[in-house]
Order: structure tokens, then sequence, then C-alpha cells
């Protein structure tokens, strides 16, 4: 059997979203129940800027500064990068935001012997590097590319050549995972197998991932 790898964003796939854990950075921020209200992909009628990203009218980049600035205003900090808001919301417990799907997922991928990549526009652009220390899974990720140090951006094909090239690997031979649609058109432009990973059904999005590396998974 050919070796064969599993490609995944950061943001929305391997970590749940910010806007699945407002309980969570409320809490740390020391913000009242409600404070923020922003919902992006899971109310997109009610978050006009996200629809504006959606829309390539600006980058994901963008959304994030205007979020983490209005947030920073909220709590009386003058926060100038995401990985500041990040920090200060999860970096006390960053496992905690963790998708156990995808614990599963890559435990199944080790068992098989497929090989582990990550594919990042902002890893620790919005995490900060120190992030990293906190996950130890990371270790388990032969190739991470991250677009905070290459400078080239999903879809970019010239990031996914990267990131098959470190590994080795033709295209075909990989799945790529991203919740990002224009993402997802990018590597489906270059022939590699991709899923749109849906932020509201992560078990089923990481389901077939596996079922494109003819493996299955067994929920614990």
């Amino acid at each position: 059997m050919n070796t064969r790898a599993l490609i995944l964003d950061f943001g929305g796939v391997i970590s749940r979203t910010l806007f699945e854990t407002h309980d969570l950075s409320e809490k740390a921020l020391g913000l009242p129940n409600g404070s923020l209200t922003w919902q992006g992909p899971f109310a997109p009628e009610a978050d006009p800027l996200w629809r504006a990203m959606q829309a390539d009218e600006i980058s994901e980049r963008d959304y994030w500064k205007s979020r983490t600035a209005e947030v920073a205003k909220l709590v009386g900090q003058n926060w100038n990068e995401m990985s500041d808001f990040v920090r200060a919301a999860r970096g006390a417990d960053p496992g905690a935001v963790i998708r156990p799907e995808f614990r599963t997922t890559i435990a199944a991928c080790k068992a098989a012997g497929v090989r582990l990549a990550i594919l990042s526009n902002e890893l620790d652009l919005f995490y900060g590097a120190d992030f990293r220390d906190k996950l130890p899974f990371l270790k388990d990720f032969e190739v991470i590319v991250d677009a905070t140090y290459t400078g080239i951006l999903k879809p970019d094909a010239r990031a996914y050549e990267q990131v098959l090239q470190e590994l080795g690997l033709p295209a075909a031979d990989c799945v790529f995972v991203d919740d990002q649609l224009r993402n997802i058109k990018g590597a489906e432009a270059l022939g590699l197998p991709a899923v749109h990973f849906d932020v509201m059904a992560p078990s089923q999005s990481y389901a077939e991932a596996l079922r494109l590396l003819d493996l299955e998974r067994t929920d614990p």
C-alpha cells in the first residue's frame, strides 16, 4: 500500500472555532455572559463582517483583526495581534478547545501508518508560537507549513505544493481538510482530494476524510 497522508487546517478543523467557545472566552476575559455576539458560520445572517469575508471582500486575517480590536476595547486592552486575543481567551488551557473528533481521527491515522501534516494560513500568527508547546499532539505532525512564516496563503497553489514537497508525496496520496471553501477549491485544482470541513458537523467531516483514506474511525 502506498504511503498516505492527512493534511489538516488548524483553526476550525483541529480546534473549535472562537464562535463555538464564546462562553469560555468570556469567562477567561472576565466579560459578562453574552458579551460576544458574532457567530460567523453559525449565524451568517447576523454577521455582516463574516459575509464580507466569505465574499472575498476582506481576508480572514482582516476579519479577525476587526474582532480582536472589538474585544480589546471591551476588556480595556490595546492588542495589536490576533494572538494577543487568543492567548488571553485560550492560553491557560488550549487543550480544552481541541475537537475530540480530531483526537480520535489522528489515533486512527497513526494506527494505520497514515502520515500527518498541517497547512495553516496563520497558526502562529493567530495563536502565538508558544501555543504549540501546550499541545503535545503536534509532535505527531511531521510537517507543519504555516503562512505566518512562508507568506504564502491558501488557496495559492504554492502553499499546497510546499506541504506535498515536504511530505514527498503526490497529491493523489493525500487528503486535505479545511473549513474554508476557497481553500478546498485551491486544493482540488491541484488534484488534491479534499474535504470541506463542516464546523457544525465535525464528526461527519472527519469520517469523510477517513473514508477517502480507506480508513474507518471507531469512536470511544
